[in-house]
């Protein structure tokens, strides 16, 4: 039981201490490649401790739900974080849920947000939240079909079994899942060319709309549990596809040592890879989006068939 909580905390304290500084790295990435000088990988935990110290403000057409969503979304992210593994082979809670509970602890994150955007009562948090439910109803089916894949290659659901059987998938089914879950992870996180994270056109942003009337704590919680979801998601990919380094628990220092470092190399590859997505494409009309994750789909689609055609 104590190894258990302990590897709870390690854990928590991980993703919760290293995401913004993931979203930092991109964002500086980003701006070198646009040849500006952007803002300094510390500028994440600069503006949690600004909003922390703030108070909160509420719309006067709020009701207690504008308080309880933050708190609920940034809850089902971090207990999301319990699931997936992300520094060894075991994630602390692998045992009481699998990659499907991680879907639908993201699914409730996104449901009290765009619900808290629409009790504030302002029309861009209404519309906000409809688009965001639109792009998940179009990302979440892939996401899914994705996991099916590795699930019919583990013969499991669990984060463990998948990364165990991660070496043996073929590279044809690999390339394909890879692709379809990298596209999820753009629309997840609402990034070029499904959504803007940097911008502030009432208009066009989605995740940033459903959290315009946040202030305080609440934003922080808001901006951090995105920060989080990120990692996560990208752990998946890492973790999921290239598990070479992951070490076990029990193993010696030089092996945690060596999984630390291999973890952060492979964040480091797969944010270098966001910033020159971001950086070559142009944001696509919110008509359009249906179009990329229907090729997604296709993609996750063509995996699962090469996947079950080794089986049969």
């Amino acid at each position: 039981m104590m190894l258990l909580l302990l590897g709870c905390l390690g854990q928590t304290l991980l993703v919760l201490g290293l995401a913004p500084g993931l979203n930092g790295l991109i964002k500086g990435l980003k701006a070198r490649l646009q040849t500006r000088q952007g803002p300094s990988l510390v500028q994440g935990y600069r503006d949690l401790a600004k909003w922390l110290r703030k108070n909160s403000v509420y719309s006067v057409h709020a009701s207690w739900i504008s308080r309880a969503a933050p708190v609920i979304s940034f809850a089902a992210i971090v207990s999301a974080g319990l699931l997936i593994t992300t520094l060894l082979r075991q994630a602390p809670l692998s045992m009481s849920g699998d990659l499907i509970a991680v879907v639908y602890l993201f699914a409730l994150a996104r449901f009290v947000t765009a619900l808290a955007g629409l009790d504030a009562g302002g029309a861009f948090g209404g519309m906000a939240g409809s688009r965001e439910m639109a792009v998940s109803a179009l990302a979440e089916p892939v996401l899914l079909l994705a996991a099916f894949t590795l699930m019919v290659h583990a013969g499991g659901t669990s984060m463990p079994q998948l990364v165990a059987a991660a070496p043996s998938l073929n590279g044809a089914t690999a390339v394909l899942t890879f692709a379809a879950l990298y596209v999820v992870v753009i629309a997840e996180t609402g990034r070029i060319p499904v959504d803007n994270p940097d911008t502030h056109l009432e208009l066009t942003m989605i995740h940033e709309g459903m959290i315009l009337e946040a202030a305080g704590p609440d934003l922080a919680l808001y901006h951090w549990g995105a920060a989080v979801k990120q990692l996560l998601l990208l752990s998946l990919l890492a973790d999921l596809f290239v598990p070479w380094g992951l070490a076990r628990a029990g193993d010696s220092i030089v092996a945690m040592a060596l999984s630390v470092v291999l973890y952060l190399f492979k964040l480091g590859l797969l944010a270098t890879a966001l910033a020159v997505t971001e950086t070559g494409m142009a944001k696509l009309r919110i008509f359009r989006v249906p179009d990329l994750m229907g090729t997604a789909f296709a993609l996750a689609l063509l995996g699962l068939a090469a996947e079950a055609t080794l089986h049969a």
